[in-house]
């Protein structure tokens, strides 16, 4: 073989793609990969809006003692929680806004539900859970937030 012929081949080796099934058996590993990781991914998500509800309710919670410290009572089941962010007509020695912002949703999207009383505390904020029903487990619980 002369230098020439040589030097041909090393560039038509360079010049060569990937084959059909090579990029067959690097997509094949890249679903095989995607169908372990997808579900252990998503199981986290559910659980991080699980516990960002808990916090959210906790800071709901916080904003309600001091509503009570303020107003000498929890506010009424018709007044819901917007009488933290809004004065309720006929209600003295009201000093909020008692949250930053507006009352913020469950991790779901949905609106907290407020009970005056509550099931096992005086009153109490609820979120219904993932599946947005009373009751259920896992992720689809209830969560209650009591004070």
């Amino acid at each position: 073989m002369n230098l020439i012929t040589l030097s041909r081949r090393r560039q038509s080796l360079k010049q060569r793609g990937f084959t059909l099934l090579e990029l067959l058996v690097v997509l094949l590993i890249i679903a095989l990969l995607a169908g372990y990781v997808g579900p252990k991914l998503f199981s986290q998500v559910d659980k991080a809006k699980v516990k960002s509800t808990q916090a959210q309710m906790k800071s709901i919670g916080d904003a309600l003692t001091q509503y009570r410290l303020d107003v000498g009572n929890y506010p009424t089941a018709d007044q819901g929680l917007e009488a933290l962010v809004k004065q309720p007509q006929g209600v003295e020695n009201w000093y909020g806004p008692y949250l930053a912002k507006n009352i913020p949703a469950d991790g779901w999207g949905r609106a907290y539900q407020w009970n005056v009383p509550g099931r096992d505390a005086e009153a109490e904020v609820v979120s219904l859970g993932k599946d947005g029903r009373v009751g259920g487990s896992n992720d689809d619980a209830d969560l209650v937030y009591g004070l």
